[in-house]
């Protein structure tokens, strides 16, 4: 078992409030986690400039090769962890047997940090769209078209309350230390490893310590954290949307609803996109928000969704070390009992069909933890309830709509992946706000190019374009 303190400002803090993280089978414990307090933290935010000030004194360019440095040692090095030591696999077991992913999804998420890190450089040219970068230091400067330009960091720090599902989302505040902005993370519960991990490769590479802070604990230090940092970011659900919407201070990542939208001028032909479909709902476990949570079409889904069905309905759960396994575990109490009651409920309305039921039960239940199995769910409408549901496993409704109700219908989409050729359609969904990212042609929701923004441009969220002009008599230094 590994003590592992609050961080404050990267100098370890042993509080006498602990929490425990435990292997979610056999209920050992893995971590002891020292428990920060939201006093504790409002008072360590008085000293939140200093993080920037820190950071400021290393130009840019230097902070972007610490973070290909820092890569290296994420991916591959034996780093500090609390009273210990973690190499790769350990992290990659520790991982697992707290959150129920198989471990080689935990591998695989170490390999997107490692990326996002080691391509640092062109990602920020791109997030910024080559902006110098010395601007970001400086506040001001000129453009490459020779027009005085001014970025106004609007928080010395980034808050991060931190999810415990879906270790995948890290790689959306890896930018912020180059920016020369620095961090209040408060991790999920139940996965403090990545942001641990994380923040002692950077220390190890060079990024000063007090650039830093990692405060867990329980919800209400979550909230303080959205409350005195000037930006943050949530995950959550689609109440917390709700409960942040319209703060700009806050930037809340909730649930997906990414879809797969087939063309009238492509329909005819769904089998050749099967194997798109099928790896968007269950890889990763289906625990991504831009997993593929519904397909929709005009003709052919009750077909689309039998041919889906045929595939990830018969998929077993298997110990969370095996190479093979597809499923991850819901560790919490009660939970894939309650989701699962919940579809159960979705089903009895006319027009919505089990399409997996004939490849066994759903839901399976072990001591300490439990499984739902892949979900295939036929709606005859966008009217239908179960249309507009998501849930944290590999499950996928398929519906019937006209084309040219659909972009209407779908809701609030992060990813939308529209197959045709249709040029006139092609241009409405350009122009739909309800959709975030979108594909043309046929590429997985799944499918992310790092060098665009994964939802929303955390340089515009960080920092505020403003006008600025100074007299040719004047010398700013």
């Amino acid at each position: 078992m590994v003590k592992i303190p609050v961080l404050r400002w990267g100098q370890p803090y042993e509080s006498l409030e602990t929490a425990r993280v435990v292997h979610f089978n056999s209920g050992e414990t893995i971590a002891e986690v020292s428990q920060a307090n939201a006093g504790l933290l409002v008072k360590d935010m008085r000293k939140a400039q200093r993080a920037r000030d820190a950071l400021r004194e290393i130009p840019i360019r230097e902070l972007i090769g610490m973070m290909k440095k820092a890569g290296e040692l994420f991916k591959d090095g034996t780093l500090e962890l609390g009273d210990g030591q973690q190499t790769p696999d350990d992290f990659a077991r520790q991982q697992s047997a707290s959150t129920g992913l198989p471990e080689h999804m935990c591998k695989a998420n170490m390999a997107k940090n490692h990326f996002v890190l080691s391509n640092m450089d062109r990602i920020l040219d791109c997030l910024t769209r080559g902006l110098d970068l010395d601007i970001l230091t400086r506040g001001y400067g000129v453009e490459s078209r020779g027009v005085m330009v001014s970025y106004q960091a609007q928080s010395p720090v980034l808050g991060l309350v931190l999810p415990s599902n879906s270790p995948g989302v890290h790689t959306l505040w890896l930018p912020v230390i180059p920016m020369q902005v620095g961090l209040i993370l408060k991790p999920g519960s139940q996965e403090p490893w990545t942001p641990y991990r994380m923040a002692s490769a950077f220390f190890e590479a060079g990024v000063p310590r007090e650039a830093i802070g990692i405060y867990p604990g329980p919800t209400d230090v979550g909230a303080e954290v959205l409350s005195r940092c000037g930006r943050a970011m949530i995950f959550g659900s689609a109440e917390t949307i709700k409960r942040y919407a319209g703060d700009p201070r806050v930037q809340v990542h909730g649930p997906g609803f990414s879809k797969v939208l087939l063309g009238d001028d492509v329909v005819d032909d769904w089998e050749k996109y099967i194997d798109l479909i099928v790896d968007g709902v269950y890889l990763n476990s289906g625990r991504g928000c831009i997993n593929t949570s519904g397909v929709w079409a005009s003709r052919h889904t009750r077909e689309i969704a039998q041919a889906i069905a045929e595939r990830i309905g018969p998929m077993e759960v298997k110990p969370p070390e095996d190479p093979t396994a597809v499923l991850a575990a819901f560790t919490v109490p009660g939970q894939a009992q309650a989701i699962h009651a919940s579809i159960l409920e979705r089903l009895k309305e006319p027009g919505v069909e089990d399409m997996t039921s004939k490849f066994g039960p759903r839901l399976e239940e072990q001591e300490r933890c439990a499984y739902i199995r892949p979900w295939v769910i036929h709606c005859n409408s966008p009217e239908r309830a179960a249309a507009h549901t998501e849930y944290m496993f590999p499950y996928v409704t398929v519906v019937e709509c006209p084309q040219d109700q659909m972009i209407d219908r779908i809701g609030q989409t992060l990813v939308a992946s529209a197959i045709t050729g249709d040029k006139a359609w092609e241009h409405q969904l350009i122009e739909a706000t309800n959709i975030d990212r979108l594909n043309i042609g046929p590429i997985p929701t799944l499918k992310l190019d790092w060098l665009q923004p994964h939802e929303g441009n955390i340089v515009d969220f960080l920092f505020r374009a403003r006008a600025f002009q100074v007299s040719p008599e004047r010398t700013i230094g």
